[in-house]
């Protein structure tokens, strides 16, 4: 490329100006051979660069001198490198390209940087000094292209303060953390601070050394010596009261004593009038025998007994209303409903009762009140809107008015259940494996109370017996509720039981084993061991339940009652179901 003058503008090669005569020889990978009695083209003169460097920084000072009016001294000639200097280089080529340059100024500044401080000419000290820092750290850690690390990489470096004192070397941890505790000044300036907690409470006491307290010899041998006696006597309990068990000494005398015949009386209560003595033995003396004595009972009268009537016919339902089909219901209330508009007619002709108003609906607005309707629209339908709300509290009010208070229901509930136990008194006996849940035993008790039932819950180690009575409504109520109702193999966890509780007391009446671990209830069941009616009722009231630990108090409770043939009933279910 040429100018306008037909010179050329490319800068001509370092070597084509030394000799363009012969050709260039080529290294083995392929570049030019540099010439040879130069300087490489590759490697810049860094010592002459330094210099003309320096040079202008001379003429520039010197020009600020000049214009601030100072006296410039003359600029001193550059100080000879030292002789541990390194060779100076030959001068850069002017045939060198702008990238050569570039990276010739670049090492000129990395050694100037590296190199120890020269001494300069002196100046006029400026009215401001700078701060001086330690820029060693800083050198060595520079980059490429005399580029500074980056300011989070200089956490390690600690700078001099500005003020010149000469600052405390610090750890490259940072500042120590203070881990004593807060003093009594700073824990009573404290807006919550308690002034009712003692001060000294607030700090951690130091440790102090505790004595050595030494046992008494044998301490520890009466302990297991006693620990052996208890248990030893454990273990005699149990193997008699399993040699019982394995005898059966127990069952026989409980099933013997429930099926034993009584003794046959000395006399019957019907040959009492007829015999003088306590026994049959008198009869055999003629005398003692009162048939035709006169103080005897057999006359010539004819003593006919009282007819009562059947019991099972008090104990029938009343006999039921015939059901009308639903035309036939329809077919009475519409002539019934006539025969009253017929009466009120006649009525209102004859003056003795007011015309009723008419009964007007937004559906028929129109046709009861045709020419006010038109005149005033809204003020009608505003009229038939209040009426409307009228009849529907007045409608409201009759509901409230016939609906019955708490206690009315109530009497209404004892009224029903006494009604339902003079038809009759029916019983059922319930025998359940466990009931170690608190919840199952107020249900059954709080539904016992409810139905007006009376009874008793005798419960055992081994199962458990309830005997409910009462009306046949109620103990249908009741049968639901041990049947269906409730779910006997769930395990609720811990039951509010107070602390001073008969139950309390007892281990197997408790949801959670000897290891503290919830009772398996998945097999518990309730069965229904016996239901009917009977003649009276055997027990006054709901007794609640009874703690049995052993059979004979079981039967004791049950034996006022005349019951205790249940127990024997229930063990032998027991006996069937294993």
């Amino acid at each position: 490329m040429a100018d306008a003058s037909g010179n050329s503008l490319k800068r001509p090669h370092a070597e084509d100006q030394i000799d363009n005569s012969q050709k260039r020889t080529r290294s083995n990978h392929g570049s030019p051979v540099p010439a040879q009695g130069g300087a490489a083209p590759g490697k810049p003169d860094i010592a002459k660069m330094v210099a003309e460097a320096r040079a202008k920084a001379d003429a520039v000072r010197a020009r600020l001198q000049a214009r601030s009016g100072a006296t410039a001294s003359p600029t001193p000639p550059p100080p000879s490198a030292p002789a541990s200097a390194s060779p100076t280089p030959p001068a850069p080529s002017p045939g060198m390209s702008r990238l050569e340059q570039m990276k010739a100024r670049v090492a000129a500044a990395t050694q100037r940087a590296n190199a120890p401080s020269l001494s300069r000419p002196s100046a006029p000290a400026p009215s401001h000094q700078p701060p001086v820092r330690d820029d060693e750290g800083m050198n060595k850690a520079r980059g490429g292209l005399d580029v500074g690390l980056h300011p989070a990489l200089l956490s390690d470096t600690i700078p001099e303060p500005r003020g010149g004192r000469q600052a405390k070397p610090k750890r490259a941890g940072g500042p120590q953390l203070d881990l004593s505790g807060p003093s009594v000044e700073e824990i009573k300036n404290n807006p919550y601070f308690d002034p009712a907690l003692n001060p000294k409470a607030t700090i951690a006491k130091p440790r102090q050394t505790r004595q050595l307290i030494f046992n008494q010899k044998g301490k520890y041998i009466q302990q297991a010596a006693a620990l052996r006696r208890q248990a030893q006597l454990e273990a005699m309990k149990k193997r008699i009261a399993e040699k019982a068990r394995q005898a059966g000494l127990e069952d026989d005398i409980d099933v013997e004593k429930a099926f034993l015949v009584p003794a046959p009386p000395a006399i019957e209560w019907w040959d009492e009038g007829l015999v003088n003595g306590g026994d049959y033995n008198a009869i055999d003396d003629p005398q003692n025998i009162k048939i035709d004595t006169p103080d005897t009972i057999i006359t010539r009268y004819i003593q006919h007994p009282i007819q009562l009537e059947p019991p099972q016919d008090k104990h029938a339902p009343p006999q039921k209303p015939m059901y009308l089909t639903p035309k036939e219901q329809a077919k009475i209330r519409r002539q019934r409903r006539m025969a009253d508009l017929k009466e009120q007619q006649a009525k209102i002709r004859l003056g003795l009762i007011e015309a009723p108003a008419p009964k007007v609906k937004k559906s028929n607005l129109m046709r009861v009140l045709g020419e006010q309707a038109v005149k005033d629209p809204t003020a009608v339908e505003a009229r038939v809107t209040r009426e409307i709300a009228e009849r529907r509290e007045a409608h409201e009010m009759a509901n409230e008015e016939r609906k019955l208070t708490k206690e009315q229901r109530h009497e209404k509930l004892a009224a029903q259940q006494e009604k339902d136990a003079a038809m009759g008194i029916f019983q059922s006996v319930y025998r359940i494996d466990s009931l170690a849940s608190g919840r199952n035993r107020f249900k059954i008790g709080k539904n016992a109370e409810q139905n007006k039932l009376t009874g008793i819950c005798i419960m055992h180690p081994r199962f458990n017996l309830v005997v409910v009575e009462g009306g046949k409504h109620s103990i249908n109520n009741y049968r639901k509720l041990m049947m269906n109702r409730i779910d006997w193999t769930e395990n609720p966890g811990s039951d509010r039981v107070a602390p001073d509780s008969p139950e309390a007391q007892v281990s197997w009446l408790s949801t959670e084993d000897e290891k503290g671990e919830p009772r398996d209830l998945s097999s518990n069941t309730c069965n229904l061991l016996w239901e009917g009616q009977v003649k009276a009722r055997a027990f006054k009231r709901w007794f609640g339940a009874r703690i049995c630990e052993t059979d004979s108090a079981a039967k004791d409770a049950l034996s006022r009652a005349k019951m205790e043939n249940f127990w024997t009933l229930a063990k032998s279910a027991q006996a069937a179901g294993r």
